[in-house]
């Protein structure tokens, strides 16, 4: 395939790293006066509560998971130029983005509403983190034997090759890349669902612990090494989640 001119290439990404910025710019904002954020938990959530959080998580999965999808954006940039070229109909590109945001926006939404449950079970602090190791510890461990399922390593498959993805289901006119965008942010939702909930444990406006899964995805995705790192986390995160469920110590995280 002819590569995506450089000018192209150059607005595209131009416009994802504006967006990543602008959305680790706001959790920032969010985290540098953190005893607002646990006012706000300290009491029973109500709706401006759950539009709050529900807005938080959105920017947040934004934020962490542009970055991995960037080679599946220009990957199907990359064929739009070429059909563009031979006179074919070509998709928009912001249909796709906004399939795959409205993914992730629906996980936020799911998200939101475990968060308020174990808000409600008294599971997270009024700063958001863990208050039971034995539940830090179960999350841990299913994650990390989440990371040896072939749920996994299907969805991890899919958002490491995403050209073949985009050749092999190319849909037609804004609502096709749509449909493309709906589906790679499925695939991508499965590969990812449990590392994100691993924010329950060490905090959900945890900077450095959002970084840290945020990194992890981009090696799990972008680089050869991927599907070992996986597998290797899976370990760590098993040894890990027993570590704390058979501690004796039964104190917060």
């Amino acid at each position: 395939m002819q590569p995506l001119p450089v000018r192209d290439r150059t607005v595209i990404l131009s416009g994802l790293i504006f967006i990543t910025a602008l959305s680790w710019a706001y959790m920032w904002y969010l985290a540098r006066d953190p005893m607002a954020m646990c006012m706000a938990n300290m009491n029973p959530w109500g709706a401006a509560d759950l539009l709050a959080m529900f807005l938080m998580w959105t920017v947040m999965m934004v934020a962490m998971m542009i970055p991995s999808a960037s080679p599946m954006i220009l990957a199907f940039a990359g064929v739009n130029h070429i059909r563009r070229k031979q006179a074919l109909r070509y998709s928009s590109l912001s249909a796709l983005v906004l399939g795959y945001v409205t993914v992730w926006t629906a996980f936020s939404a799911a998200a939101t509403l475990a968060q308020a449950a174990l808000h409600s079970a008294a599971l997270l602090s009024p700063m958001m983190i863990g208050t039971s190791q034995y539940f830090g510890g179960l999350v841990l461990l299913l994650a990390g034997i989440f990371q040896w399922t072939p749920v996994k390593n299907a969805c991890l498959r899919r958002c490491r090759t995403p050209l073949g993805f985009i050749l092999t289901e190319w849909r037609e006119g804004s609502t096709g890349a749509f449909q493309m965008g709906l589906w790679q942010g499925i695939y991508c939702v499965g590969c990812c669902w449990l590392l994100m909930a691993l924010l329950f444990v060490a905090g959900v406006m945890n900077l450095w612990w959002i970084a840290a899964i945020a990194a992890f995805v981009l090696i799990e995705k972008l680089t050869p090494a991927g599907p070992m790192v996986a597998r290797a986390a899976g370990f760590i995160l098993i040894a890990w989640g027993l570590w704390m469920i058979l501690t004796p110590a039964n104190k917060p995280i």
